[in-house]
């Protein structure tokens, strides 16, 4: 065919020729596929880089769930381990204090080993508290005493020592003996802090010091921390000496 009519538009042409039209179906259906494809490649090439880091590391997974699985069922046989024994020198312990004299409760309690220095601990205060019953002061002073200097045994139960073992000394020690050993108790922070204050106002009323006394037990009344008991005791002691109670 001649004429205008039978012309083909150069820019059709390159539409055709590069897909654009009704070919453009066909040529986004090649794409589509292509794009599926590497997709899928790059997926397979990631699982199986990560299957060659799980072969190459992943026996340290492994360790690590059998350290963490094996050191919490140790911890575990541990706690048991301790809890059988802490009962084992209970059951020991009121065995010990069953005998109605007390020479046969000391004997009895100087039978058991205790391997904890808290079992340690509370196996000496209680012999001791049996030699004071049986007026052997001197012997529970230096069972005490034995607590108190142990190293291994906590803070706490070296300081009750302590104490226990100054009173019963009591008068055989001389006023600075005791005065330096209950100040040295009645340090901040000290659990016995106000029970050790309680004893040097004694002390002062001892060495006729009525007001530094009496000063001493308006501050444990004062003090949050003082128990019911020691405030009534610090009360009556105020009154004794001759002073007076701050309103409330």
């Amino acid at each position: 065919m001649t004429g205008r009519n039978s012309r083909i538009d150069p820019a059709l042409l390159a539409m055709r020729r590069d897909g654009i039209g009704t070919g453009n179906r066909r040529g986004q259906g090649r794409v589509s596929d292509t794009d599926s494809f590497i997709e899928e490649v790059t997926e397979e090439v990631r699982r199986d880089r990560l299957f060659k880091t799980l072969r190459k590391y992943g026996w340290i997974g492994v360790v690590a769930v059998v350290a963490i699985v094996g050191g919490a069922a140790w911890n575990e046989y541990t706690k048991a381990q301790e809890r059988a024994k802490a009962e084992a020198l209970g059951d020991s312990i009121l065995g010990a204090l069953e005998p109605e004299a007390p020479e046969d409760r000391i004997a009895a309690l100087g039978e058991i080993e205790a391997e904890a220095p808290g079992g340690r601990a509370l196996l000496g205060m209680l012999t001791a508290a049996e030699q004071g019953a049986d007026d052997r002061a001197g012997d529970a002073a230096e069972t005490l005493g034995g607590i108190a200097r142990d190293g291994e045994v906590p803070d706490i139960y070296r300081d009750i020592a302590s104490f226990k073992r100054l009173l019963q000394l009591g008068d055989s020690l001389s006023v600075d003996e005791r005065r330096t050993a209950f100040d040295a108790l009645a340090r901040p922070g000290n659990p016995l802090r106000l029970l050790a204050e309680e004893q040097l106002a004694l002390i002062e009323v001892e060495t006729g010091d009525t007001e530094a006394a009496i000063t001493r037990l308006k501050a444990i009344l004062e003090d949050s921390e003082t128990s019911s008991g020691l405030r009534q005791r610090a009360s009556q002691a105020i009154v004794a000496l001759g002073g007076e109670l701050d309103a409330a």
